[in-house]
């Protein structure tokens, strides 16, 4: 059963909430005690709260997965954990995360409660209504790094939200279109917005989504480089490996991958080598340049 409980938290999941880190990192603050201590306790709590809405997301979809010829394998929805006993495990998730934020900062435990609160309409209404499940899901990963920003009191640039708001809903479009991609005409079984979407909907919204996560983001280093008086440009030379994972994913994508991104993130070494350049640069950038 412990097993099972722990499968169903999803824990290769926990990577999403890797964000809280975004906020503070990039401020170049990660490298004192006090937000480091903060963002690792909201990560924690980030991790929680998210387990409990796949706890409790997988409780409402049991029919639906059930159809699915992966998703017939979750632990709730090929019966190795009882209906009764996920309730209350999601349950106790979904309220432990808030309250453990909330002893870092009652700013972050608000941020993770509005995270619970979308995260279940989506999961009971929302999520059926074609472009608001997209928004929702992608509004979870922008949450994720304001309750980092919260949790250690550190400013947001403007560009950097709608950086990570885009970023968000670019990675979520192209789930979208994968699972359209390898499920076909039966996708709308398992996920009921799919029958609204089209392959070349879908795959215009991936560039618009895109083309404005790059302007947004070559928008925000610029913005660092100018505020730090750099006197090698490396906020601007990051945009390079950004933009080339990217248009990686996007290729990811066209061949039929990208329906997890996790795992595409985890797998795909061209990926992993332009975001090890990526952390690099930007780690010269922040904290020794």
């Amino acid at each position: 059963m412990m097993k099972a409980l722990l499968k169903e938290a999803r824990p290769t999941q926990w990577s999403k909430n890797l964000l809280v880190f975004a906020a503070p990192g990039a401020l170049g603050v990660l490298n004192q005690w006090e937000p480091l201590w903060k963002s690792i306790v909201v990560f924690v709590a980030f991790s929680l709260v998210a387990s409990g809405t796949y706890y409790w997301n997988d409780i409402k979809d049991v029919a639906q997965d059930r159809l699915h010829p992966k998703k017939k394998f979750r632990p709730i929805a090929s019966g190795q954990i009882p209906l009764g006993v996920a309730r209350v495990v999601g349950t106790c998730l979904l309220v432990g995360g808030p309250v453990l934020a909330m002893w870092v900062r009652p700013q972050a435990g608000a941020v993770l409660a509005l995270y619970a609160v979308l995260t279940l309409g989506y999961s009971t209404r929302l999520k059926h209504v074609p472009l608001l499940d997209l928004a929702i899901v992608s509004s979870g990963f922008v949450l994720r790094a304001m309750a980092g920003a919260a949790a250690t009191m550190t400013p947001m640039s403007n560009w950097f939200v709608l950086c990570v708001t885009f970023g968000s809903f670019f990675i979520v479009t192209g789930k979208r279109f994968a699972e359209l991609l390898e499920l076909g005409e039966a996708a709308g079984q398992t996920r009921v917005s799919l029958k609204s979407y089209t392959l070349d909907f879908l795959r215009q919204l991936l560039v618009i989504s895109c083309t404005a996560t790059v302007l947004s983001y070559c928008l925000w280093a610029f913005e660092n480089a100018s505020n730090n008086d750099e006197i090698i440009p490396l906020h601007g030379v990051s945009i390079v490996p950004m933009v080339l994972a990217l248009f990686r994913y996007l290729m990811v994508l066209e061949k039929g991958g990208g329906g997890a991104p996790e795992e595409v993130f985890m797998r795909d070494r061209t990926i992993q080598v332009y975001g090890l350049i990526w952390v690099v640069i930007y780690g010269l950038a922040v904290y020794v340049n």
